[in-house]
Order: structure tokens, then C-alpha cells, then sequence
């Protein structure tokens, strides 16, 4: 043992306990703001009328519901003009209503006061090792890992940070199968999964291993019969979504690390280790790893109201999980992910864990509230809708189909809120969601969905107005619609033999 580093220890504490204090000390607390104009934005310190202290909380109850217009609530945040290559302002039509919480989350201004002192004044690289700089951007780092790991119940040195989930998920599948190549090379995963999951298999496919694509309920929850009669000796890792990022369904976690363990003691092999990807589950429902049973999982930070462009991975450490990294150099995180730590954004990652820690029960409860609200309020005015997905799912995610309703009229219509048809990753395609197509949706049902993504930020004002608009606009175009038509005067139009 190195006598000296105990003395460094301590005089690195020191350091950081006074840089600390000086840097947040002068940063004052930023309210929530609920501005009123154009397009662009940027983070704002002045308070305008509506200044909301609770995120999500209506100032005076009903008072901001009625005064304020359909999408120009953001908080946080004031809006300016944009200038146009012309010379003149942008033609200002409000911000549309924010209702894609999947594909991103906007960053709690909490975490952004806790980010700005390492762009600043703590801006050390957290592993150079030889000076205050580095020491505290260390300590920092080391605080948003022990976060990250509260969460999810955890070890702090089972964390490893990212880039997102994305990378998170290639590092750990592709990882774990070819470290485990020489004699195991099955894999399992779900045909719901995330693009990166699916492509990160098919890619392995291709390298000689052999892949098992489970299918999925009309309700969205795997079979765990099917599970295990595709379970095999020679099984490496089982790969299957937490909560589905299009749906909204939770899968039993803990039944199918259950059902992994059960199968290697009854054949006497090797447990398949099991991953998840909880990019939409951490920070919005209850996650334990050592109570399901969790070898692998991964985490996006700009899912829970955290920044864009990290993430991390929880990598078992007691029993092992051994995995061959993707990306080599200095060895920094346990050696699985080498490269400079971004400090700044890992804080913000550890801020918006902290924050999930303390909020979740309360965010969840509000959102189970909103979402409610959504879906009660368009189904007892507009019939022969659908909902896709398990009820009991993550009630952020609504994903609902509006039959006789083409789906690209129906957002092409509804400009005024931010909603998708599905997963960020595939919303350029015009082909239906192939997670809607797993459960079993007709074609025309699977290109007439809708996912409302609600979140923290989200407010019943808000929800009101999409009810609104939804109702008015699918009313609208079935009218000009030939099918609904034929529906309104009672004729079965999947009996109708078209002419080609």
C-alpha cells in the first residue's frame, strides 16, 4: 500500500469541499417559467407572469388553465424570435403541446443548475489524478455513480457510464456473446425490442450466432412458457425490453430471471445471463437489480429529464458478469468503456437519478392521473378506438388507434402537438410499427396509432387541449372518409371483396 495516497485522500477532500461551496454559492435557484411566445428557446433567469415554484403544479388552479393558449407552455424556459435568412422574424405560431416523452424527455432545470459548474469553474479532467481539478471532477463523477446506483438498488462500482442506451445495449449484447463465443452462442431476445437491440442481434447473427426472437401476447407481454421451451444449454444472454417504448407494457423482470435460474439448476448449465433494456423504465417505475434478478442492464439519461448524450450500463459484478468491451484505451470505467468520463453530463445523469429517487412515486402517480384523464376524455367522445398494449403498462405511454383514420393525415392534422407514431428511431419510416404488428394489429389499425408520451412537465391544461384537438380532428376526417361512411350505414367492410 502506497503510504502517501491516504495523504493526497485527504488533502483532495479538503479541495473539493471548498471548491464546492464557492461554486454553488453562487448560483441562485431558477424558478419554472411558463412563457408566452414565438419559436426558439432559450434557458431564461427572469420570471414572467406565470411562475410555477412545482413542476406541473397550476398556478392559482385553474387560473393558468384558462388564461393561456394550446402549446405555449414550456417551462423552464422563455422563447425568442428566430431571424429567417430574409432578414425578418419567424412568423411566431406557438410552440406546439409536447406529448413525446418517449423519444425525449426536456431536462429539469435542477439538473441543469447542477451541471454548470462543471462547464465553468470544476471543469478538471476526473481522471487525471495529480491536482485539484481532477480530484473534484472525480468526486463528482463518483457522487452521480453512487445516484445512478441508489435508483436502481445497485452498487456504485456496478455502474459504468455511456453514451446513452444505444451504446449501452450494443456494449452489453454484443459484449457478453462474444465473450462467451468459444462455447455458447444462442441468444434470446423479444421481436419487440428497440432498434438497437434487434440490429445488435441480427449483426451477431451474422457472426455465427444463433438467434431466438420471441413473440409477444396481443397485450404486449411475452409468453413464459415460450421462454422456456427456447431456453438452451448453450444460451448466453437473455435480452428482453423492461418497458416497451412504444406500448408502454412492463415485463415480469423478476419471473424471467426466476425462469432463468430455474431452467440451469434443472439442466445442470451455465444460468443465461439477463438483460434488460430499461431506457423507459429507469426513473418512472420501481427497478431493483438484486431483487429481479438483473445481470446486465441498460440506462438514457435523456428519458428521465436528464441531458442527451449519456447514459449508463449496470454490470454485475458479484457473481461476474464477464463481457469483452467494444471500445478500448485508457481503461477508464472498470476497463469495459474507455474514454474521457464527460463530467458535466454524468452529473446531470446522476442529478436526474437523485431526483427520480425522491419524485417517482409522486411523478407516477400524477402521470396515472393525466393519462386517465387523455384516455377518458377521447374514448367517451370518439368510438372504435384501440388501445395497443397491456392497461396495466407505464400509464406515460398511451399508444391508441383511430380506426377508419389514416395515421399520417391524422398527425399531419395535428400540428399543434408534438406526438409520434412510434419509436423516434423508425418515425421517417412510412411502413407501420413492427412492435404494433406483433401483437397481432391489422395493417391499416397499425398505420392509424398514436403514442401520447406524458411526463412530469405535462399539465391537465395541456391534456385538456389534445382531448380537444383529437376529438375534433379524428371527427373530421372520418367524415371524408368513404370506409367510415360505409360503417356509418352498418355495412362490414372486411366482407367487401375489392376489385383490383
Amino acid at each position: 500500500m502506497n503510504p502517501i495516497r491516504p495523504l493526497i485522500h485527504a488533502s483532495r477532500l479538503r479541495s473539493i469541499s471548498s471548491a464546492s461551496t464557492s461554486s454553488f454559492s453562487k448560483i441562485s435557484r431558477r424558478t419554472l417559467v411558463t412563457p408566452t411566445d414565438p419559436v426558439r428557446a432559450t434557458v431564461s433567469n427572469v420570471s414572467p407572469k406565470h411562475v410555477r415554484e412545482d413542476p406541473g403544479e397550476l398556478d392559482g388552479g385553474d387560473v393558468v388553465a384558462n388564461d393561456i393558449e394550446g402549446g405555449k407552455e414550456m417551462f423552464g424556459f422563455k422563447l425568442n424570435p428566430v431571424e429567417t435568412k430574409t432578414g425578418g422574424n419567424a412568423k411566431s405560431t406557438g410552440r406546439p403541446i409536447y406529448l413525446d416523452m418517449q423519444a425525449t424527455t426536456p431536462m429539469d432545470p435542477r439538473v441543469l443548475d447542477k451541471m454548470l459548474p462543471l462547464f465553468t469553474e470544476q471543469y478538471g479532467n476526473p481522471h487525471s489524478r495529480t491536482h485539484a481539478y481532477g480530484w473534484e471532477a472525480e468526486a463528482a463523477v463518483d457522487e452521480a455513480r453512487q445516484h445512478v446506483a441508489n435508483l436502481v438498488g445497485a452498487q456504485e462500482k456496478d455502474i459504468v457510464f455511456t453514451s446513452g442506451a444505444t451504446e449501452s445495449n450494443n456494449m452489453l449484447i454484443k459484449g457478453i456473446a462474444k465473450f462467451h463465443q468459444g462455447k455458447r452462442r444462442h441468444i434470446i431476445t423479444t421481436q419487440t425490442e428497440h432498434k438497437c437491440v434487434l440490429d445488435s442481434c441480427r449483426w451477431l447473427s451474422t457472426q455465427g450466432f444463433e438467434i431466438t426472437y420471441l413473440p409477444v401476447l396481443p397485450n404486449g407481454l411475452i409468453s413464459i412458457n415460450d421462454l422456456k421451451q427456447a431456453l438452451r444449454p448453450d444460451t448466453s444472454v437473455v435480452s428482453i425490453m423492461a418497458v416497451n417504448n412504444e406500448i408502454g407494457v412492463i415485463q415480469p423482470l423478476k419471473e424471467i430471471s426466476d425462469t432463468l435460474k430455474a431452467y440451469a439448476k434443472e439442466n445442470g448449465c451455465q444460468k443465461a445471463l439477463f438483460h434488460t433494456d430499461a431506457a423507459q423504465a429507469v426513473g418512472k417505475i420501481e427497478i431493483d437489480v438484486e431483487k429481479m434478478g438483473i445481470d446486465a442492464m441498460s440506462i438514457s439519461g435523456h428519458k428521465l429529464y436528464g441531458p442527451k448524450g449519456v447514459g449508463a450500463a449496470y454490470v454485475r459484478r458479484r457473481p461476474r458478469v464477464r463481457l469483452e468491451p467494444l471500445i478500448h484505451g485508457g481503461g477508464q470505467e472498470r476497463g469495459l468503456r474507455s474514454g474521457t468520463v464527460p463530467a458535466p453530463l454524468v452529473v446531470g445523469l446522476g442529478e436526474a437519478c437523485r431526483l427520480a429517487t425522491q419524485e417517482m412515486a409522486n411523478d407516477h402517480a400524477r402521470v396515472k392521473e393525466l393519462s386517465d384523464r387523455l384516455i377518458n376524455g377521447i374514448t367517451s367522445q370518439v368510438d372504435h378506438i384501440v388501445r395497443n398494449g397491456d392497461a396495466s403498462g407505464y400509464p406515460g405511454c398511451v399508444n391508441l388507434s383511430f380506426a377508419y383514420v389514416e395515421g399520417e393525415s391524422l398527425l399531419m392534422a395535428l400540428k399543434d402537438i408534438a406526438l409520434s407514431s412510434g419509436s423516434a428511431c423508425t418515425s421517417a419510416s412510412l411502413e407501420p410499427s413492427y412492435v404494433l404488428r406483433a401483437l397481432g394489429a391489422a395493417e391499416d389499425m397499425a398505420h392509424s396509432s398514436l403514442r401520447f408520451g406524458i411526463g412530469r412537465f405535462t399539465t391537465e391544461a395541456e391534456i385538456d387541449l389534445v382531448v380537444e384537438r383529437i376529438v375534433s380532428v379524428v371527427n373530421r376526417l372520418r367524415e371524408m372518409s368513404p370506409l367510415w361512411e360505409m360503417v356509418q350505414e352498418g355495412i362490414d367492410i372486411s366482407k367487401i371483396e375489392w376489385s383490383q
